[in-house]
């Protein structure tokens, strides 16, 4: 087997050609800075208006509520952060802003939630069922007079367990409280109506949808209270100093258009692929656990994760990279970290269960002829794992 089996895409995914072709002209041809008045700056600034139009027309939005950043790490930190310390700012001397999240997030929230509590903020984390599915109700019953923000995952990256973010939103909002959403992981699976998913602010990341890595999106609702972190110029209306990210942006644009167009066929060819992978893991390996949601309405149709007994996910990981199939132990931004997935745990696995976990995402390329031949390596590698642990198939 020369080439490699990828079936990781909630990582991230390889760039569409036809992104790459759009993103070309604007590293030589069309190289102005898009802050000059002059002719080649404005080629650039057509370039990066014309993808916020795009972004504004598939979230359901006003352009000007469209902020390119660097990614959804940055876009989640500084609606977390900027939301905070505008609440902070407001009212020096009143109680501490008080903010809600989940256990089950993604580290980019948990982090910079962990730092607004060490610097005096307030968070609380409401917990999810077995399943890794969070109950409106009980985000509702962990808001507080001082709450100023409501973070809540669109999509786990982990399980792919699909959260109810328009009941949870709708009930925040009435509130009169702001509502964000990583939806890193729904772009070409999930609807990202910003009205009904009732989100005021939404990340996203281009290269999870087969778009470039570096660039990506905070949506933010007009007269959301936020303080901007970024400063250093006027860009992007004077949220986020520093020179746009032509190229990135122009791609993030083509490769939002071109996920959202093939919405449908892509989570139906994801969905087929997910259950071949399934089927075969069940028909050759037992003591096998799904972890997450049941397949269907409540679950990423790409997502497939699993604990396999007697086992370490990262011994199996190694060994299936040897022989040429790229899977996930969980989230790719912890790789190297000793520690079982977070997720799992919240979810009540047993530390042995979580780790041993497998993650396979797949995506646009998979076949049925690598889904079969992944499902032999692994029925192969588990048998070999277990033989060598002494443990009977």
């Amino acid at each position: 087997m020369s080439e490699t089996i990828y079936l990781d895409h909630a990582a991230t995914t390889p760039v569409d050609p036809r992104v790459v072709d759009a993103m070309l002209p604007y590293f030589a041809e069309r190289f102005g800075n898009p802050s000059s008045i002059y002719q080649p700056g404005q080629e650039a600034r057509a370039g990066v208006d014309q993808s916020r139009q795009t972004v504004a027309r598939i979230l359901g939005c006003q352009p000007a509520e469209v902020l390119f950043t660097g990614g959804a790490t940055e876009s989640d930190n500084l609606a977390l952060v900027g939301i905070a310390w505008n609440r902070r700012l407001a009212d020096p001397g009143g109680p501490a802003p008080h903010i809600v999240t989940t256990t089950i997030e993604h580290h980019a929230v948990l982090h910079a939630a962990s730092w607004l509590e060490r610097i005096g903020f307030n968070v609380s984390y409401v917990a999810g069922d077995s399943r890794g599915l969070i109950d409106p109700a009980e985000v509702e019953r962990t808001i507080r007079p001082e709450t100023c923000l409501v973070s809540v995952m669109y999509a786990n990256n982990e399980i792919g367990a699909i959260q109810p973010v328009a009941d949870i939103g709708a009930s925040v909002r009435a509130r009169g409280i702001p509502f964000h959403v990583d939806g890193t992981q729904a772009p070409g699976l999930l609807d990202l109506n910003v009205d009904r998913l009732q989100a005021d602010l939404m990340s996203l990341s281009a290269h999870k949808f087969y778009g470039p890595k570096g660039v990506g999106v905070l949506y933010i609702r007009k007269k959301t209270p936020i303080a901007f972190q970024q400063h250093g110029g006027g860009q992007e209306s004077g949220r986020r100093g520093g020179t746009e990210n032509v190229p990135g942006i122009v791609g993030l644009g083509v490769a939002l258009e071109l996920a959202e167009r093939n919405r449908n066929a892509y989570a139906l060819h994801c969905q087929q692929m997910r259950d071949r992978l399934y089927a075969g893991v069940l028909a050759r390996i037992p003591d096998v656990r799904l972890n997450g949601p049941e397949f269907g309405d409540t679950r990423l149709a790409n997502n497939l994760n699993l604990s396999i007994r007697g086992v370490q996910g990262e011994t199996v990981l190694l060994s299936l990279d040897m022989q040429g199939v790229a899977a996930s132990a969980g989230s790719a931004c912890t790789t190297g970290n000793s520690e079982p997935s977070h997720v799992l745990l919240a979810m009540g696995l047993t530390e042995e269960d979580a780790r041993s976990s497998l993650r396979f995402t797949v995506g646009r390329a998979n076949n049925e002829d690598e889904i079969d031949e992944t499902v032999d390596i692994l029925a192969e590698t588990v048998d070999r794992v277990r033989a060598l642990a002494g443990l009977r198939r």
